[in-house]
């Protein structure tokens, strides 16, 4: 049975710095691209970042972009991102999810599996 767990979530100030972890279980995702989505309430999931299979290409919401960092360890079957300069705009639910093939992927179509997401939330 295939699981994506994140982790990292919680309450930090405007300025401040979290790094959300995914891990996958079940299967090797190591061919296949993977990315983060946030959902803040009464707003639809929208796209925050995402991986290609190999690490070498990465690609960015606009609003997230120079202060997050999306990153994989393959071998650990684990994604990563890296969330610096957070701003109270970027308080939501994060979900990861795993693509249906290897590329990079923005949108919600392109992706099979989802985790059950972690809150953060970032004070003013």
């Amino acid at each position: 049975q295939v699981q994506l767990v994140e982790s990292g979530g919680g309450l930090v100030q405007a300025g401040g710095s979290l790094r959300l972890s995914c891990a996958a279980s079940g299967r090797s995702f190591a061919t296949y691209g993977m990315g983060w989505f946030r959902q803040a309430p009464g707003k639809e999931r929208e796209f925050v970042a995402t991986i290609n299979w190999n690490g070498g290409s990465t690609s960015y919401a606009d609003s997230v972009k120079g202060r997050f960092t999306i990153s994989r360890d393959s071998a650990k079957n684990t994604m990563y991102l890296q969330m610096n300069m957070l701003k109270p705009e970027d308080t939501a639910v994060y979900y990861c999810a795993t693509a249906k093939d290897y590329g990079l992927a923005r949108r919600i179509y392109q992706y099979s599996y989802w985790g059950q997401g972690t809150q953060v939330t970032v004070s003013s």
